[in-house]
């Protein structure tokens, strides 16, 4: 059961998180966790001659490695002090080494984080860091891909692909994050220890920060998603500006439609959300629904599972009125409600 009332589970790791490995159920994707260190690889040429090492060369220096207790992950460098990277490899605690790309080090302190996007803003005692250019357009499925980061602990490995898709969800995530939905994916090689680290363009721009993968044991080959830049950004300036950051709220707690569940309460509908719980005086509520209900259209978008809702809530805003469209009973009907707002 997903709470989209604060959009909330905290990153358990449905895919690999690719930065705090860990698996899960419906496909286990991993969202690259902390590891243990070991040098980097070299990126694969797109050509004969240089291939991306020069590409590589310049951005390095704003990919960083970021060390906790028990593990580390990756970084991006957002304003010239401090790094951005996920929520799930920082975890719950505040004190960090930054690690840079010319061998030397220094103490990063997190300032805030969000479990509803998986992001986290650290602050580096290092000033001066080379900030790299984020491009908030969606970059397009076939367009080259390029990672940097430290799985298992090689800083500044890098891997090429392409953007395989856009808004992508991870089937079966909802019951443990909120996050992984709404994410680009692309088959250039996540692993552990990737997570927060750069997606990059084929002019070294920032389309993304990576954040799970599908592993391989379950017969995924180079399934890897990452958070786009606009989201990146919008929630880092949130969180540095407030200390949190504010989602679209709609008051509902939502669970997967199972042919269980649907013979158990004779629902009349085939996929979709299922309501099982309503916040007094939420935008939900307002709106009439119940538990019991099955939401199959939200915002004009068709409803089939949990991380659709989901999805498609996030790309709506706060006070903006919105349809959704719901079985009760065998009768589908509709309702117009006004979106609310909560922090992550």
């Amino acid at each position: 059961m997903n709470h989209i009332r604060n959009w909330g589970a905290a990153v358990a790791l449905v895919a690999a998180l690719a930065g705090c490995g860990a698996e899960q159920q419906q496909p286990p994707i991993q969202q690259p966790a902390p590891t243990q260190p070991p040098a980097s690889q070299s990126a694969p040429a797109a050509n004969p001659a240089a291939g991306y090492a020069d590409l590589v060369e310049r951005l390095s220096p704003s990919v960083v490695t970021v060390q906790i207790e028990g593990g580390l992950g990756s970084g991006v460098v957002l304003r010239p002090d401090i790094v951005v990277t996920n929520a799930h490899v920082v975890g719950d605690q505040r004190d960090t080494v930054i690690e840079f790309a010319d061998g030397t080090s220094a103490r990063g302190t997190v300032l805030a984080t969000d479990e509803v996007t998986d992001l986290a803003v650290v602050k580096s005692d290092r000033a001066s860091l080379p900030v790299p250019e984020f491009r908030e357009e969606l970059p397009r499925p076939g367009e080259i891909a390029v990672a940097i980061g430290s799985p298992l602990g090689f800083q500044n490995s890098v891997t090429t692909g392409v953007i395989s898709g856009l808004h992508r969800d991870i089937p079966g995530s909802a019951a443990q994050s909120a996050s992984l939905v709404d994410l680009i994916q692309t088959d250039a090689s996540i692993s552990p220890g990737n997570s927060g680290g750069a997606l990059l363009d084929a002019s070294g721009r920032v389309v993304g920060i990576n954040e799970a993968y599908i592993p391989p044991e379950i017969g995924a080959v180079s399934l890897g998603f990452a958070i786009p830049s606009a989201t990146v950004l919008d929630v880092a300036n949130q969180l540095l500006a407030n200390g949190r950051a504010t989602h679209p709220y709609l008051g509902v707690s939502v669970g997967q439609l199972t042919p269980a569940i649907k013979q158990m309460s004779d629902i009349e509908a085939d996929e979709g959300a299922l309501v099982v719980g309503v916040d007094p005086g939420a935008p939900a509520a307002a709106a009439g629904l119940r538990p019991g209900d099955v939401i199959v259209e939200y915002a004009g978008t068709q409803i089939k599972s949990v991380e659709d809702l989901l999805s498609a809530l996030r790309q709506t805003q706060p006070g903006s009125q919105e349809t959704i469209v719901f079985v009760r009973g065998g009768n589908r009907q509709e309702a117009t409600l006004t979106v609310g707002s909560r922090a992550g």
